[in-house]
């Protein structure tokens, strides 16, 4: 989910256990080599951190011209299976992973793919890298597995709020919703003055599960919430079908209401545009999406980001619900690690790594980072870190497609078939299934 792939699906862990015997086990942290070859990078795709990357690449091979950087962006959708297939053919040495240890109420022991590499030893031993004292130490405890460094992190996101045009909301004398009865008030109002209040770009489904996500932060809005939802689930305790959790489902067809027409057939590729012309008024995105915006909207109007407000309770929704963003790790099995640890190295340095994160539009994880304006404009909504859904969320392999997130978020019609009520029983039906 979230960021591009923080909605991914769960499989092909099993897979990447049997790789264990052929990974060697974790490398020691003091890796060494000459600095040269072909450095293989795999990394899934989207617009902003494609040039962030592209635009380090060229810086690093400034500094280690014996180098040739091979770089893949891939589809989300694509991305697990290529990092799957190309760990095995051991054909890569940079790529994008996120291992989180499983909370003893999992009673299965379901694993995610990241988590089962992680396992088997086909990502590198980072602990003791002396660059990853460039990063602040809140940000990496929150990283760590079973006690070890494994990934160094590009950022942070946040994704449980609202794009919207500061024109349209003046001309027609709304402004920002604090709570969800306001923000119907600004969907009906738009609607009326014939302005499309959303954008969502549903032929990739992900991004409509971006709304899903922001409305549980609003419904269950602090970390102790999530997890307790998630142990209550895991235990059999609440329905999905029924109270605050059929209210998820609720919010997401209001948001489906309120989109452009056949939003199920639009990329999300094709939102900044639809945004930046003002056939919409608003869109539900991450902040990492938003140098595409800026770009897109070139200076012909302002733009603001507020948390989508979920709830009727204005302080539930005072919070931005967020992730520690991509997260680079180095293969074990790769074929060039000297420089893999060389690139993690010189990415790390607080030159590049500002570089970085002003195009790809992140949050920092370092400290005494100049952020962009944006970013500053948000800040009310950011000084407490708050974890979004699917941080906390573990997925049950054996629950089936209909709860895989568990909100039937693709089952409700335009996306799907089903009405919000028929959505969640399956949901619900396939999650007790698979316990």
């Amino acid at each position: 989910m979230a960021k591009r792939h923080v909605l991914g699906a769960v499989g092909g862990a099993a897979a990447l256990v049997l790789l264990a015997g052929c990974s060697g086990g974790s490398s020691t942290p003091a890796e060494s080599g000459k600095v040269a070859g072909t450095l293989h990078i795999l990394v899934s795709s989207a617009a902003a951190s494609d040039k962030a990357f592209k635009d380090l690449n060229a810086e690093f091979v400034k500094k280690y011209p014996d180098v040739k950087v091979d770089f893949s962006a891939v589809p989300n959708a694509n991305f697990a299976a290529s990092r799957s297939s190309r760990l095995t053919a051991g054909n890569v040495d940079i790529t994008l992973a996120a291992p989180r240890e499983m909370p003893k109420y999992v009673k299965n022991g379901a694993v995610d793919d990241d988590t089962a590499a992680a396992e088997a030893g086909l990502f590198v031993d980072l602990t003791g890298q002396k660059f990853l004292k460039n990063f602040t130490p809140s940000v990496l405890d929150q990283l760590t597995y079973k006690g070890k460094d494994y990934t160094v992190p590009t950022g942070l996101s946040y994704y449980t709020g609202v794009y919207y045009n500061k024109k349209i909301f003046d001309e027609n004398g709304l402004k920002v919703p604090t709570t969800w009865s306001e923000f119907e008030n600004v969907v009906s109002t738009l609607k009326g003055k014939g302005v499309t209040p959303l954008g969502i770009g549903g032929k990739d489904s992900w991004p409509a599960g971006l709304g899903m996500i922001a409305a549980v932060q609003g419904l269950y809005p602090s970390a102790d919430d999530k997890n307790a939802l998630s142990k209550d689930l895991w235990a059999g305790k609440v329905d999905l079908a029924d109270g605050k959790q059929l209210e998820v489902l609720q919010r997401v067809k209001s948001l489906y209401d309120a989109a452009q027409k056949n939003f199920s057939g639009v990329g999300y590729d094709a939102i900044p545009s639809e945004f930046a012309k003002g056939q919409v008024a608003m869109t539900v995105d991450g902040t990492w999406n938003q140098p595409t915006i800026d770009a897109a909207v070139n200076g012909a109007f302002d733009y603001g980001y507020f948390p989508l407000p979920a709830s009727d309770n204005a302080a539930d929704n005072k919070w931005l619900g967020g992730k520690v963003e991509l997260r680079m790790v180095a293969a074990s099995n790769g074929p060039n690690k000297a420089a893999a640890l060389a690139y993690l190295s010189f990415f790390s340095q607080p030159a590049q790594y500002a570089k970085f994160v002003a195009t790809a539009g992140f949050a920092p994880a370092e400290p005494n980072i100049p952020s962009s304006d944006f970013l500053k404009s948000i800040e009310p909504y950011t000084s407490t870190f708050s974890p979004a859904w699917d941080t906390i969320w573990r997925p049950n392999p054996d629950a089936g497609q209909a709860a895989l997130f568990p909100f039937n978020y693709p089952g409700i019609t335009p996306l799907g078939t089903k009405s919000v009520d028929a959505a969640a029983k399956d949901s619900q039906t396939a999650w007790q299934a698979g316990l």
